[in-house]
């Protein structure tokens, strides 16, 4: 029997990895960009968007994801993963879809931005927390990394894959099949996301000597409203908006940062930064379970502002050697990848599981809006300068002012249980909505 359980945790938490790789399609956004800003430039009469329009799709995308990832963690969190990966399908396919049935600014804002962006929220919020109940404690980081990886990693095989058929049938086809494609992979493999059963415990978890089950601290199992009231929340709140958005700002132009020194192989850098993406949510999983939450996230962030100094003299110069180029793809792939599996180990260490969809879609919303604003910023700066270095300049001053506020993250405080109350929950809501009401003995 508990072999069996054993398998059916890998089993979910393969089928999240599956899911993520077709959902990272996100992240080739600058290979379409690219053939979108070679069509104005050409004025062929298929895009006449305007050049600081271009990222305009993609940041509004960031933010749905984010923002529809409250809404999916609720849905995660009452109706189950299979049923919120399950809409999250729908929503991306239908997204593609409609961006390949017109080129038109609006089309694509809300296909890939609204539609797709909302999709992703969905699909991505239901791939991880299953995969999290079934394995202890000290496998937190390292599932959360290997689940979130796939995401990650998408870019490596839908990078080229885009290329390719951009070449042969044009943006508007490849949106096509694209679409079909991920609403077959994603429906398909949501069948496959379940839960453990009531009382499950995992395998190498510590037992209680008493042989009862043990209750969940209220410190540790917070709902929406507690962990609002937390100063921890919002310190992490901020720290995941700059390296976030940091991160977002590169991979939305990576195509275009790369097209001087690899002029008909710029797909490589996107493919190449998938990679380090994927490393990074791993090895930071697993780091964070050595050391600590704290201690990683501080060298990925100092890691991420050496980088973006780096890129200032690197970046858009057509005698910089092709293969550090690659190199810091790599590695900015690497150090933004990181936070995505970092977050959610945060997020389960200091406010539980019970209400861990919710209580993570909402710390989530600074990745959306993260990107967001940098993405947009930094489009607007290159726009109106020609040149990367301001962004630059910007991401690396925020990279060492979130490194700064690591040491502020204060570790969880376990408070007893009241002895003197008990709890009954309105009409309509749980404890986990922070809903209860306290009544005497």
């Amino acid at each position: 029997m508990a072999q069996e359980v054993k398998n059916k945790g890998w089993l979910v938490t393969s089928a999240g990895i599956c899911i993520n790789l077709a959902l990272g399609i996100l992240y080739t956004w600058s290979i379409f960009k690219s053939a979108i800003a070679k069509s104005i430039e050409a004025r062929d009469g298929l895009f006449t968007w305007s050049a600081a329009q271009l990222n305009d799709p993609y940041s509004v995308c960031c933010l749905c994801f984010a923002f529809s990832m409250v809404i999916a963690g609720r849905c995660q969190d009452k109706i189950g993963p299979r049923i919120t990966a399950f809409i999250g399908g729908v929503l991306v396919a239908s997204g593609l879809l409609l961006c390949s049935l017109s080129n038109s600014y609006w089309a694509w804002v809300i296909g890939f931005g609204f539609l797709a962006g909302s999709g992703f929220g969905f699909g991505y919020s239901a791939a991880t927390p299953p995969a999290l109940k079934w394995f202890p404690p000290a496998k937190t980081g390292l599932i959360a990394g290997l689940v979130v990886s796939g995401f990650g990693l998408a870019s490596v095989y839908i990078a080229p894959l885009s290329e390719y058929l951009l070449n042969h049938f044009g943006i508007n086809r490849s949106m096509m099949v694209f679409g079909w494609a991920f609403l077959v992979v994603v429906c398909g493999l949501s069948l496959l996301l379940v839960n453990p059963p009531k009382g499950y415990v995992p395998e190498g978890a510590k037992p209680n000597p008493s042989g009862t089950p043990k209750k969940p601290s209220p410190a540790v199992e917070a709902s929406p409203s507690q962990m609002l009231k937390s100063p921890n929340f919002y310190i992490l709140w901020v720290i995941y908006f700059i390296a976030s958005g940091v991160g977002l700002m590169v991979i939305s132009s990576i195509a275009g940062m790369a097209k001087k020194s690899l002029p008909n192989a710029a797909f490589l850098a996107v493919a190449i930064m998938a990679v380090g993406n994927a490393g990074g949510r791993i090895v930071a999983g697993i780091l964070s379970d050595k050391i600590g939450r704290n201690y990683t996230l501080l060298m990925m962030l100092m890691l991420q502002a050496l980088l973006m100094i780096a890129a200032i003299s690197l970046v858009g110069s057509a005698s910089t050697d092709p293969m550090m180029i690659l190199l810091l793809a790599t590695f900015i792939g690497f150090s933004y990848g990181s936070n995505l599996s970092l977050f959610p180990s945060f997020t389960k260490d200091l406010w539980g599981l019970k209400s861990f969809g919710l209580n993570y879609g909402i710390l989530f919303s600074a990745w959306g809006v993260g990107g967001f604003v940098m993405s947009r910023a930094s489009q607007m700066m290159v726009s109106s300068t020609g040149s990367f270095h301001s962004a630059f300049v910007l991401a690396a001053t925020l990279c060492v002012v979130a490194a700064a506020l690591t040491f502020t993250i204060k570790p969880v405080r376990p408070i007893p249980a009241p002895t003197d109350v008990f709890f009954e929950p309105k009409l309509g809501y749980t404890m986990a909505d922070g809903g209860e009401k306290i009544r005497q003995r």
